[in-house]
């Protein structure tokens, strides 16, 4: 049996599929292999485009893990990202009381009624160094797919 009969991943598709992303230390950062499979519609945003563009033109069955420099995945690291945020600002952010830990993932609202998230990498009594890169910025990661049916 050839190839072209089956169906392959366009961007009108509706998947089965497993996926796990893993950082480059082999870490899972989602995975859906120990659990029943995601089903998504391609291009609604289920999936990050970087990833959604790895499946194009897969044929159903296609399992295979594809390594992604830093540029196709989550970007480099942006060192103007990291950013001293002064300690009223960060009363005004948090709940009374807060405790903040080195190492913590800290969400502020953005002015136009967002939010983003930034590590904290070091603070004091005037200040907080926040570092706003994606925690995956700057790193290779893992994309393993498995595609079960395409509709």
């Amino acid at each position: 049996m050839s190839n072209s009969s089956l169906p392959l991943v366009t961007e009108a598709s509706y998947l089965t599929l497993h996926y796990r992303l893993a950082s480059q230390a082999g870490d899972d950062i989602v995975s859906t292999f120990k659990d029943s499979p995601a089903t998504l519609q391609f291009g609604m945003g289920q999936l990050a485009p970087f990833l959604e563009t790895c499946l194009l033109g897969l044929p159903e069955g296609t399992h295979k893990t594809f390594e992604l420099p830093p540029e196709q995945a989550f970007g480099p690291r942006n060192p103007d990202l990291v950013q001293r945020v002064s300690r009223a600002t960060l009363r005004q952010n948090s709940q009374l009381g807060h405790e903040y830990h080195i190492g913590d993932l800290v969400e502020f609202a953005a002015p136009g009624g967002g939010q983003f998230a930034g590590v904290l990498r070091e603070i004091d009594d005037q200040s907080a160094l926040f570092d706003f890169n994606h925690p995956l910025a700057g790193q290779k990661v893992q994309f393993e797919v498995k595609i079960i049916g395409i509709l």
